[in-house]
């Protein structure tokens, strides 16, 4: 007899389950927002699938649905979920260029006021943090500078509290520095103790860390300086313009504006509120 062949399978059969995953994400996190007031629903659709995909097969969940019922009863597993869907990635020094256009156009403004504050948004593990600390302090202004780092992620946070970091990671951290144009050895700036580097606790002397979410929470302070690096490619539309509408508020008259590399706020709501100080390095400020 011949062998028969697998029957095919409609077209519509994979719409119908990439949808099914559509909705269980929209109903996880509804249901995330409405237990733990965190919002990713404005968060881009692409990145948060794949995140949440991901973290199905580190918890042996099935489908999401059986993801988000353990969330609901399970405020640990929510903890262990957030490390999924906040992407606590950085590195000291990141992209070199941007710094080194902090320090040779920025910071003489910066210099002009008596005290300075600065805001941090979405400041993950702390490597930006203590790079803007080392930078400022180099430059004479982190005695009279009030650094605000703020991130949804407690467990990020106390990591930036601490200030320790992998060893491993300090050769990529200190050709990232010299790139940037640092001044001194960047081992002065830590001291290296059970394969981790302790930085220097002065440097976190004028930091204040702090719970803030771009999607629900208000402005703060008034700030000169405003840097939310590689947080926005993660949003949608809608909710870039209200992180754009809350830097707007928070920065004074001409205060600066610091996004990604591949962030730009061209296409937004506030395209006419800023102007490009430079454009390269993703630098902009308030009319």
């Amino acid at each position: 007899m011949p062998t028969e062949k697998p029957l095919p399978v409609p077209s519509h059969a994979g719409d119908a389950q990439a949808s099914s995953v559509a909705i269980e994400l929209r109903l996880l996190m509804e249901a995330i927002y409405l237990r733990y007031s965190y919002d990713f629903r404005d968060y881009a659709g692409a990145s948060q699938k794949r995140r949440v995909l991901h973290a199905l097969s580190q918890f042996d969940c099935p489908t999401i649905s059986e993801l988000q019922s353990r969330v609901l009863h399970d405020p640990d597993m929510f903890t262990q979920l957030l490390q999924y869907l906040t992407i606590p990635v950085s590195e000291m020094f990141r992209d070199p260029g941007f710094f080194l256009a902090l320090r040779e156009k920025v910071i003489p403004h910066l210099a002009t006021y008596p005290s300075i504050k600065i805001w941090i948004a979405g400041c993950s593990t702390g490597e930006e943090v203590y790079s803007l600390a080392i930078l400022l302090r180099e430059e004479g202004l982190l005695d009279r500078s009030l650094i605000y780092a703020t991130d949804i992620n407690p467990t990020s946070l106390d990591k930036a509290r601490q200030g320790i970091f992998s060893l491993n990671s300090i050769k990529g951290h200190t050709l990232n520095y010299q790139k940037a144009g640092g001044k001194k050895a960047f081992s002065d700036y830590y001291t290296a103790a059970y394969n981790a580097a302790v930085f220097d606790k002065t440097l976190r002397e004028n930091i204040t860390f702090a719970d803030h979410s771009l999607a629900t929470d208000s402005v703060f302070s008034e700030t000169q300086l405003v840097l939310c690096r590689n947080v926005l490619i993660y949003f949608n539309k809608a909710l870039q313009d209200r992180a754009f509408g809350l830097f707007h508020e928070s920065l004074s008259n001409r205060g600066f504006l610091g996004l990604g590399s591949k962030e730009s706020i061209d296409f937004s709501s506030y395209a006419t509120r800023f102007e490009a100080f430079d454009k390269p390095e993703r630098i902009f400020r308030k009319r």
